[in-house]
């Protein structure tokens, strides 16, 4: 029998500014569980399923009162790593905590507003020996019409740490599927994300640099970093960073960009694979920097690196801890989608960054698209 864990996460988790406009809808978190989603089919643990919940503040959002994606990230994340810790500790053994080590393309499939209850619902759905998958959807309520909307699909993957030793990985106690076959998709998704991670650490050496006087809509122009002190507040109890922070951070930085680009307001639309590369500890200064990649008609895509400095002890050098893409749209005051400017690449890495960027939104648009049907 499936245990049912409800949570209640109270106000004041992180956010922005502004004051509402107008709302859109969402699930409630009472009353008999409900499934909401199903973009993998999850198995059945008796720690395999969570549902939190609250209410959207004024500083959860923007000027426009948008909530902010970096908001809802840490709302997912949250709700992973509670999941997947409980799971890591459901059998006798050494005590571990679970730390993030992959998001997996997510995407905004709605806004949400000031006012509304944001519900995130949590599943496992695999787990290989060293790391488990968590499948996360987001559901908006209006609680004045009871409107109800899917806004967010994710996929997180936690790899468990030991208490004893950070820096040990530990192995991940076995899961019971429904059938067979869940496990066998769950094995492929895995060794793909896998491969994937292997992917990006060639990009690790690059850094944002700053150009004096940039032109406008070119790279250089809308570029941002952002300096922050890793301080208690960000941080689990055993002294690393969470990774719902992180990505809180990385989305600011990323929409700073893009409002720079093309001076409207902006909203997440998606977000590629993130990757968590090494854990930040408390007390390093980590520096988020974010650059315009590539632009289409109504979209910008904004690469965000994440580099921590130990500045206290001798312990090693600067090192990068996460990498994303980021996907921004423009809107206009009544909420419609706009064109944006078009990037100028301007040095031989821009437009390979630039070439490389519409490859990924070429893929992703055939695959929303799905197959061609077959001609007569």
């Amino acid at each position: 029998m499936r245990l049912l864990a409800r949570v209640l996460c109270l106000p004041g988790l992180a956010g922005g500014q502004a004051p509402a406009r107008n709302c859109f809808g969402l699930g409630s978190c009472t009353g008999s569980p409900r499934r909401w989603w199903a973009p993998v089919p999850a198995a059945r643990s008796k720690s395999g399923h969570i549902v939190s919940g609250r209410i959207m503040r004024p500083d959860d959002a923007n000027v426009a009162g948008n909530v902010h994606g970096g908001t809802i990230l840490k709302m997912i994340e949250e709700a992973g790593a509670i999941i997947s810790t409980r799971h890591c500790n459901s059998q006798n053994g050494e005590r571990c905590v679970a730390a993030l080590a992959r998001v997996e393309r997510t995407d905004f499939l709605s806004p949400v507003c000031i006012g509304e209850v944001a519900h995130v619902s949590a599943e496992i759905s695999y787990t290989s020996k060293h790391s488990v998958e968590v499948q996360v959807n987001v559901m908006s309520e209006n609680i004045l019409t009871g409107t109800k909307k899917l806004t967010n699909k994710a996929t997180l993957w936690y790899v468990p740490l030991s208490l004893k030793n950070v820096d040990k990985v530990l192995e991940v106690p076995p899961f019971v599927y429904a059938r067979q076959e869940q496990e066998e998709e769950g094995r492929r998704r895995y060794e793909a994300q896998k491969l994937e991670r292997m992917e990006t650490k060639w990009r690790n050496g690059d850094i944002v640099q700053p150009v004096p006087n940039p032109e406008p809509s070119t790279v250089s122009y809308s570029q941002s970093s952002l300096i922050h002190l890793v301080g208690p507040s960000d941080c689990t109890l055993h002294g690393f960073v969470h990774g719902g922070v992180t990505m809180k951070l990385m989305d600011e930085v990323a929409g700073i960009v893009a409002a720079r680009h093309c001076k409207t307001n902006i909203v997440t639309a998606s977000v590629d694979a993130i990757n968590f590369h090494d854990k930040i500890r408390k007390g390093c200064v980590i520096t988020i920097s974010g650059r315009m990649t590539f632009t289409s008609n109504k979209s910008m895509e904004i690469e965000v690196l994440v580099d921590a400095d130990p500045v206290v002890g001798d312990s090693q050098k600067c090192y990068r801890a996460a990498s994303a893409f980021f996907t921004y749209v423009s809107l206009s005051p009544e909420g419609r989608s706009l064109p944006v400017p078009q990037l100028v690449p301007e040095t031989e890495d821009e437009k390979k960054r630039f070439e490389e960027g519409k490859g990924r939104y070429l893929q992703m648009k055939a695959k929303r698209q799905g197959p061609a049907e077959p001609q007569p």
